[in-house]
């Protein structure tokens, strides 16, 4: 039974326990605003570990899952707007759903196209959906966006006054997507990716079904990336279709990935840490007098990541932490 889920004697999960507990305890000591942070660094984490299911494992570039956030999100708004329905229902069950037939209609048109083919086709289709919202303005309002009425502190309409519900909400997400991408990378799908990515020709050589494959690691990032976006117009309580459709937030959903490095379970994670804060700190600072200037310190982070270590920090980081258990005594695994 004790090895069910972990081995309590292999020393490399003391690490990871550490940083929960760390994280756990953390909104007592931060304030308002650092709490907004790292509420964002979990968000995205969370959406970027979505993204590396297909773009990471599967190797496919998709530059449309803004179009999944977007649907969550407007799934979870337009519902309690019109009918009252928890942003829950509206955004987990409905817009959800919307999500996955969109990815179905995408794998369909899509998944038969390789290489630069499918991100642009991917991007194109992100591009469709903002503008159908953005010119739907007698239900979806347009370019106005959608503000979304405080109800007062509910957990059935996921709202609170505090940012600190926010934080541990978001930090389940988090837990509960690298659970699934750990699970997921585990698996027949998680190997089956792997193939398809390493060489799509000698795996469907074998008998793997790339299309049918594809079209499950599709569908699973999608749904989780809806749920993302339903979390996130909770946050912030206004979305529009410029953002929650936008081909930059797609982008950076695989920038992350990529920094920390994709095909891995906490390179998404890694990613997020180090660029999401840097984006939001910069723009605090800096973006009332100089505009835009935290996109260029995001640009350079991405670009001395990439030049120094093209295969993402987390292989770096796994050397290093390797090193480290060799050094402290009485904690080498036991052979």
């Amino acid at each position: 039974m004790r090895n069910l889920l972990f081995n309590w004697r292999d020393p490399k999960i003391y690490l990871p326990l550490i940083l929960l507990i760390f994280l756990l305890i953390l909104p007592i000591f931060l304030p308002t605003y650092f709490l907004h942070i790292m509420v964002t660094i979990f968000v995205f984490a969370f959406l970027s570990v979505a993204w590396n299911i297909i773009g990471g494992y599967a190797g496919q570039l998709s530059l449309g899952n803004a179009a999944f956030f977007g649907l969550g999100a407007y799934g979870a708004v337009l519902f309690t707007h019109y009918f009252n329905i928890p942003p829950w229902i509206g955004g987990v069950i409905i817009g959800g759903a919307a999500a996955l037939f969109l990815s179905l209609l995408m794998g369909w048109a899509c998944f038969r196209l390789r290489g630069p083919y499918f991100a642009i086709s991917s991007l194109a289709i992100g591009e469709v959906m903002r503008l159908l919202f953005l010119h739907q303005r007698k239900i979806t309002f347009g370019a106005e966006g959608v503000t979304v009425p405080f109800k007062g502190d509910s957990l059935l309409y996921f709202q609170f006054s505090s940012k600190v519900p926010y934080y541990y909400i978001a930090l389940v997400m988090l837990l509960l997507g690298i659970y699934i991408c750990w699970k997921m990378e585990r698996s027949r799908l998680g190997y089956y990716l792997i193939a398809i990515n390493q060489n799509q020709d000698a795996a469907e050589a074998v008998g793997i079904n790339s299309v049918r494959t594809k079209q499950v690691a599709l569908s699973l990032s999608a749904l989780l990336t809806a749920m993302g976006g339903v979390f996130y117009a909770q946050y912030i309580f206004f979305i529009d279709p410029d953002f929650v459709f936008s081909l930059g937030l797609s982008i950076e959903f695989a920038l992350m990935a990529i920094v920390g490095g994709v095909g891995s379970v906490f390179g998404p994670v890694i990613g997020a840490f180090l660029l999401r804060p840097a984006m939001e700190i910069t723009n605090a600072l800096l973006g009332a007098t100089y505009m835009g200037v935290h996109l260029i310190v995001y640009g350079g982070l991405l670009i001395t990541v990439v030049l120094l270590k093209p295969e993402g920090l987390i292989g770096w980081l796994a050397r290093r932490y390797e090193t480290l258990l060799k050094l402290l005594p009485g904690l080498k695994e036991k052979e």
